[in-house]
Parts: structure tokens; sequence; C-alpha cells
């Protein structure tokens, strides 16, 4: 039978801290298993999408030169905050 949650809890948090560490770092990488692939596959979905609506002339095209001059502005406001 599986121990309370509380009781396992108790008992991971009386490890030395690195060993507490290494178990968050394997917990976190266990919860990334198949983000990647799934990012990949959102970003592909969105290029498609965008790459429509260029062809169909339904997006605003912005040169590069005005996205970082309006990006190096913004950060040079927010960096006189």
């Amino acid at each position: 039978m599986a121990r309370p949650i509380e009781e396992l809890n108790q008992e991971l948090l009386s490890l030395p801290r690195k060993e507490r560490a290494d178990l968050v770092l394997r917990l976190i990488r266990s919860l990334d298993e198949g983000a990647e692939e799934d990012v990949d596959a959102y970003w592909k979905e969105e290029l498609v999408r965008r790459s429509r609506q260029i062809d169909a002339g339904e997006a605003e095209l912005i040169p590069a030169e005005e996205v970082l001059r309006k990006a190096h502005e913004r950060l040079a406001k927010n960096q006189n905050k």
C-alpha cells in the first residue's frame, strides 16, 4: 500500500541538502520529458499559420531594422527606470 504523502514528504525533507537538490532536478526533468516535442510541434503549426497569413496578405510585415530599433528603445527606457 502506498505511503501517505505527508510521510513521504517528511522523509524526503530529512535528506541532506545535496540529495534533495539532486532529487528536485530529477523530478523537474521528469516533468520536461516530451515538452520539447510539444513546443516544436506548436512552433511548426505557428510557422504554417503565419506563412499562410503572409501569402494571403493578411499579415503586416515590419522590417527587421524597425523591430530592432523599437526593441532597443524599450530596453533603454526600462533600464532608466
